[in-house]
């Protein structure tokens, strides 16, 4: 099946709203994306280079997607370019022009790279801010607008976003934490497939301790 292949752009070939973002991004000097994560989008899946707002070559940041994260139409992720100084008496970016006669005022504010963990869901219209971190199996209620890191299985939402609930309990977090099945086999995962759509967590890691 092209779906098992994660260089595959389309995995569903009949279904053109849906995209792997691994080769979607591939050339992309601001973008990393693990295999299997994937963008669903009403109009062209395609065109999600442009959901990644003020990607310029100038600042040294990065939007890094796991693997097997799931991201809605209109997900927006913007990095550290569309910072402003807000250290100085104007927060106008004088500097940028050139024509003003300001010295060099230094190194433009950045707050490091977004990093999505795995099996993430951000959903619709969601907005994730520069120098964000979250979480492995976080889930981004839509329309949220990420400013600060997201824990690991954690349910978050609003604007600006709070934690709603826990999805798992820390227990059971930990441990699928420590069993990072997105790392192994495509064969494991097709043989554990059930165990995580059913929630039977002693399933899974039955799977991961056989030979």
């Amino acid at each position: 099946m092209t779906a098992l292949n994660p260089d595959t752009l389309h995995p569903l070939p009949d279904q053109a709203s849906m995209a792997y973002l691994k080769p979607l991004v591939a050339d992309h000097p601001k973008v990393e994306a693990g295999d299997f994560s994937y963008i669903h989008s009403f109009d062209d899946p395609n065109t999600f280079p442009e959901q990644v707002k003020y990607a310029f070559d100038f600042i040294d940041d990065k939007l890094i997607i796991g693997k097997f994260c799931s991201i809605a139409h209109g997900a927006t992720f913007i990095l550290n370019g569309g910072n402003h100084f807000a250290d100085r008496l104007s927060s106008y970016p004088f500097p940028i022009f050139g024509c003003w006669g300001e010295q060099d005022p230094g190194a433009w504010p950045n707050k490091g790279p977004i990093t999505i963990g795995h099996d993430v869901w951000i959903g619709f219209d969601a907005t994730i801010m520069p120098g964000v971190t979250i979480g492995n199996g976080a889930i981004i209620a839509a329309k949220s607008v990420i400013a600060s890191d997201v824990e690991p299985y954690t349910i978050v939402g609003g604007n600006p976003a709070r934690q709603i609930k826990e999805r798992l309990s820390r227990q059971d977090a930990a441990r699928m934490q420590g069993l990072s099945w997105w790392n192994w086999s495509v064969e494991r995962i097709q043989a554990a497939s059930d165990a995580l759509m059913n929630a039977d967590l002693d399933a899974l890691e039955a799977i991961a301790n056989s030979r």
